[in-house]
């Protein structure tokens, strides 16, 4: 392909980090190849994409779509209506777009979209994050011409000629963590002599995790360890306060850190839930990773995600439901025996996937027309 050539491409899909960032990642990787090329982003009205989106230099128009609850719930009345809303806006979009190519991510606005693409003759790509397939992209699989994966054995869920293994595209600052790990102490207040915990629970956070960390955060502290805490938006304020009245110096939280890659660069071990995107970022990482899957979760699709490297013993899995009052003896296993962390951060480097975004590139050139 001639990188003179003026493409234009939709990329759809959107609700959670989990989909916004490779979808942006895509978006980058093809600028970067094909610098003329115009996009066009569509996602859910109200939610996170129309706001991320925008912030990352690219166009969005939104649909009215929603989920349907899977209980009996008033806002389950409108979901017909809304569908054929979000039906009829995405075909006035491709109509006027006229797009070379349609790529979904996963999300509400992935179905409406890709549905009239595919209706319309157009080339669509699948990008799908989790080791365990949504029904909606299992639905849309069936008339797209490529099916990107991060997981290997996805035959379960599409058709095996068209797939591709290609992992998930991550953010490039954190694929080169060496010689940051002094501008991660000075940028966090770490010290260079305690080894250090990171714990992430997502941009909102997740409840259990914090409770875990409030519970043992003062042992911790006492077996010399330093902690790097993500609490997430929902919990700043109420987690902040209770570690000021602790009195306890070497627990850090804030609310969210912008500064993955120095984050990534300070810690010895990290806490983290096992959203696809991260389960991905942490395989090219490459240290010794405690999952703790969210329970509140389609499918319960994180914990699939964990296993798909616990499995390899590439990570540890805690449970939600055990995560309070075990967190500190998981850590200290890790901690306390360097032959396992170093097994650990050696296998989950194994599973990384570098060039996702440049192979996704190359199917989605493979496609078009």
């Amino acid at each position: 392909m001639k990188k003179s050539t003026t493409y234009r491409i939709m990329i759809s899909g959107g609700g959670t980090g989990g989909h916004i960032y490779p979808a942006i990642a895509i978006a980058n990787a093809w600028k970067e190849k094909h610098p003329d090329t115009e996009f066009l982003f569509v996602g859910a009205e109200g939610k996170m994409e129309m706001q991320k989106v925008p912030e990352a230099g690219y166009k969005i128009e939104g649909l009215k779509v929603a989920g349907l609850q899977r209980s009996l719930t008033l806002s389950n009345l409108s979901f017909p209506f809304k569908l054929l809303t979000s039906l009829k806006k995405a075909k006035s979009l491709i109509r006027d777009f006229k797009p070379n190519a349609v790529v979904g991510v996963g999300g509400y606005a992935s179905g409406p979209l890709l549905y009239a693409a595919q209706n319309k003759g157009i080339p669509t790509l699948i990008q799908e994050q989790n080791s365990y397939a949504g029904l909606t992209n299992k639905l849309l699989s069936k008339r797209a011409q490529k099916i990107c994966v991060a997981y290997p054995n996805m035959g379960a869920f599409f058709s095996e000629d068209r797939l591709t293994y290609t992992g998930n595209p991550v953010r490039k600052d954190i694929m080169e963590l060496s010689g940051k790990r002094k501008a991660a102490e000075a940028r966090f207040g770490l010290k260079a002599d305690k080894k250090t915990l990171l714990v992430l629970g997502g941009s909102l956070g997740a409840r259990t995790i914090n409770l875990a960390v409030l519970q043992d955060m003062k042992a911790l502290e006492e077996s010399g360890y330093q902690v790097l805490w993500q609490s997430g938006r929902f919990y700043f304020e109420e987690m902040n306060a209770k570690v000021k009245e602790s009195g306890l110096n070497e627990i850090h939280v804030n609310e969210f850190i912008r500064e993955m890659d120095l984050a990534y660069a300070a810690a010895d071990i990290v806490v983290s839930r096992a959203g696809a995107l991260s389960v991905s970022e942490l395989s090219l990482v490459g240290k010794p990773v405690i999952f703790i899957p969210s329970p509140n979760v389609a499918e319960d699709h994180q914990t699939k995600n964990a296993m798909a490297y616990v499995s390899q013993e590439a990570a540890i899995l805690l449970k939600d439901s055990e995560a309070i009052g075990r967190l500190k003896s998981t850590v200290d296993s890790v901690m306390n025996d360097e032959n396992r962390a170093e097994k650990l951060a050696s296998n989950i480097k194994k599973l990384a996937k570098p060039n996702a975004a440049i192979e996704i590139i190359e199917a989605l050139e493979g496609i078009i027309k």
